[in-house]
């Protein structure tokens, strides 16, 4: 019993340790840091890369946005990757006025080999591109958008990513739930990072990179979340991410369930995978390199071995109250504590960041009230992606034909 407390005491202070900095550095999201100087003043030239799987219904949208940038129009160039396309994709961008490249390789159906096959090409043609930025089909863009990321190149940032908003927040309860995890995400992850000089993550879509950062290596990701690979292979090797809170991409979530469960399995896995190949990495950058950003960027990869030491520290309580080794009272004071900080505040939280974010709360109530289902069922994904995981790409169906100017 002696033991079984002593290991009690130590998940507890391990949990609250973990969570106390995340605390902390969330915080920082409300501090308004100045500004950073720009280095040079110059207007980069930017390629618009669309990986693009069957998505005719949608990249038209896409398209028209990025059109519309107000941005010198000689200065960027809009490519679209019909990856292994049965459907009219290739002719719908390339009526729109995009360059079209197509790629036919069924047995590598990623996004990262996509945007490696892609990427290779115009290194070896030595493309006259400062930048590029990537987008998801399914997205629009805002008209500020390249101004934003040629402000953080100017400023000396070489990966920067954008503000994720949501094209259909309220469709359901299941797209307003991501629709809260990303703004929860922008503003005490990502903003709060970059106020403190840490590095936020490469967040799926609407990001920026310098070319030359990938001409020797290429893309080369391997793992089912290229997006967080990226950036945790750059972390790992001490190069901080920038942010851009102006920089706004808005982008489709699932409304179904069983849409959503695929999506979130698929990240889950790419996490796992990132685990796997990238937790030695980042461990040696942080005794190489010796910051803050590399221990926050190794904190990050531990994300999912926190949930497993909180339901250990869950089963140790339940052994020792069937021990009598803990009072009823204890026993349920901690189920108590479990639930409101894992249901609960998450709820207080959005509705603090809705205020501060001046969005209306009164079309999210039921997003809000089902949040806590909605991040439970992630817990149940977790779990079951580390016992059965799939690392089978499957594609997530985009049909919401929303134009830039409906959501101005």
């Amino acid at each position: 019993m002696k033991y079984l407390y002593i290991l009690q005491q130590a998940l507890v202070w391990i949990i609250i340790v973990f969570w106390l900095y995340q605390l902390i550095i969330s915080a920082c999201a409300l501090i308004k840091f100045k500004e950073k100087p720009l280095l040079k003043n110059k207007k980069h030239k930017f390629m618009a890369i669309i990986p693009a799987h069957n998505e005719e219904a949608v990249v038209g949208n896409l398209i028209d946005s990025l059109k519309e940038q107000d941005y010198p129009k000689e200065l960027f160039d809009i490519y679209v990757i019909a990856d292994n396309c049965n459907d009219d994709t290739k002719k719908i961008a390339e009526d729109k006025g995009a360059i079209v490249y197509v790629r036919t390789d069924p047995t590598k159906k990623t996004k990262g080999y996509a945007m490696q096959w892609f990427l290779s090409q115009m290194i070896e043609k030595d493309a006259d591109y400062d930048a590029f930025c990537v987008f998801d089909a399914d997205n629009v863009v805002d008209k500020n958008f390249l101004n934003a990321m040629n402000k953080k190149l100017c400023q000396g940032e070489q990966v920067v990513q954008g503000y994720r908003d949501i094209k259909n927040p309220t469709d359901s309860w299941i797209s307003a739930g991501y629709a809260i995890f990303y703004w929860t995400m922008n503003r005490f992850y990502h903003l709060a990072r970059y106020n403190l000089g840490l590095s936020p993550l490469i967040n799926g879509t609407g990001f920026m990179v310098d070319f030359n950062l990938v001409k020797k290596t290429g893309w080369n990701t391997i793992t089912l979340t290229e997006d967080i690979e990226f950036s945790l292979k750059n972390i790992a090797k001490g190069r901080k991410l920038g942010w851009a809170t102006d920089a706004i991409v808005y982008d489709e979530q699932p409304v179904k369930f069983k849409q959503s469960w695929t999506q979130r399995s698929r990240w889950t896995v790419g996490h796992l995978q990132c685990m796997k190949y990238y937790t030695n990495d980042l461990a040696k950058g942080v005794i190489e390199n010796r910051t803050l950003m590399n221990f926050d960027g190794l904190l990050y990869i531990l994300g999912i071995p926190m949930m497993i030491i909180t339901f250990l520290l869950i089963g140790v309580n339940t052994v020792l109250y069937m021990s009598h080794g803990m009072s009823t009272y204890e026993f349920i004071r901690n189920y108590v504590m479990y639930f409101f900080s894992t249901f609960i505040i998450p709820i207080l939280t959005a509705i603090f960041i809705m205020i501060v974010d001046k969005r209306k709360i009164k079309p999210m109530l039921k997003g809000l009230i089902l949040f806590p289902v909605f991040m439970a069922s992630w817990i149940v994904i977790n779990i079951k992606c580390m016992i059965r995981p799939n690392t089978t790409w499957e594609k997530i169906e985009h049909k919401k034909d929303v134009k830039i100017k409906d959501i101005n």
